[in-house]
């Protein structure tokens, strides 16, 4: 296959992904990695790659060079894809050596933490910002693309529209959230965008990571702390407090309640009404 049979090849499953309205992470993604499985078999015929070749690449490549587990399921879910569209063909990959999952427990934010964090800020943009995320339990980028309309103060929720898996859903709108987003519209004055950056356009994600980022060094907190960070402490506090683990998985937007359920593993809440045995004992 020469380059310009692969390019052609290449842009065509691309327009197709963009025409199904896979996110352009997504798109991005496979295509990189379509691109390195195409080049690792550069001199055999795409049609003739196929199950075998897909396992003897996920030993030589993929497990060779320690990619982590979800690498490799995306690896191996753009491939599947691919092959299933360009040539209509079901790749059938029981064979394929996959690592067992290992189980990563989020990092949680105590509730003194997520305080001293937004005391910190002093622009009330920033604090509004860090505030949303926070108090409705959004990914950036669903907090990024909010406008001004998702704002319904008078039902006192937020709706998030089109998030991933394009599902659209509303959480509730903070009282105290409510308050500084109405200090925040007599300063900032936003047109359209929730919170934009120059040019009207959304603020970006690189901006809202850097002013965490600072809060986080002011508090001197060690853990290493993200913006989805602020996603996980919201379902993990909401948990603690006695919220339904259903109503938890509503409220993040997640298609399985397995998603959901890894914060029982981080909730403190149960392992604080254990007895433990040590305090029985009279040892002083």
């Amino acid at each position: 296959m020469n380059t310009q049979d692969k390019s052609y090849i290449i842009d065509r499953f691309s327009n197709w992904m963009q025409q199904k309205r896979y996110s352009s992470s997504t798109i991005g993604t496979y295509v990189s990695f379509l691109k390195t499985f195409l080049n690792f078999y550069k001199n055999i015929d795409i049609k003739e790659i196929g199950e075998k070749e897909v396992v003897r690449f996920n030993k030589l490549y993929i497990l060779k060079n320690g990619f982590s587990t979800s690498t490799q399921n995306q690896f191996i879910n753009a491939i599947k894809l691919f092959y299933s569209t360009y040539q209509h063909r079901f790749l059938d990959l029981k064979n394929l050596e996959r690592p067992k999952k290992s189980l990563q427990l989020p990092e949680v934010l105590s509730i003194d933490e997520i305080k001293c964090i937004l005391q910190s800020f002093k622009n009330i943009k920033h604090k509004t910002l860090i505030s949303l995320i926070y108090s409705a339990g959004l990914r950036i980028g669903e907090a990024l693309r909010l406008k001004l309309k998702d704002i319904d103060s008078k039902r006192m929720m937020i709706y998030i529209r089109q998030s991933k898996g394009r599902k659209d859903r509303y959480v509730p709108l903070s009282q105290v959230l409510l308050i500084l987003l109405r200090e925040y519209f007599k300063i900032y004055k936003p047109s359209n965008y929730l919170f934009e950056g120059p040019y009207n356009k959304p603020y970006t994600s690189s901006s809202a990571r850097m002013i965490l980022k600072k809060a986080v060094k002011h508090c001197k907190i060690k853990k290493h702390v993200t913006l989805h960070t602020l996603r996980h402490s919201y379902a993990t506090h909401l948990l603690e407090s006695g919220t339904d683990i259903r109503l938890i998985q509503e409220l993040l937007g997640h298609n399985s309640p397995k998603t959901t359920m890894i914060y029982t593993h981080v909730s403190t809440s149960s392992l604080q009404k254990i007895e433990n045995p040590l305090d029985k004992l009279d040892i002083f």
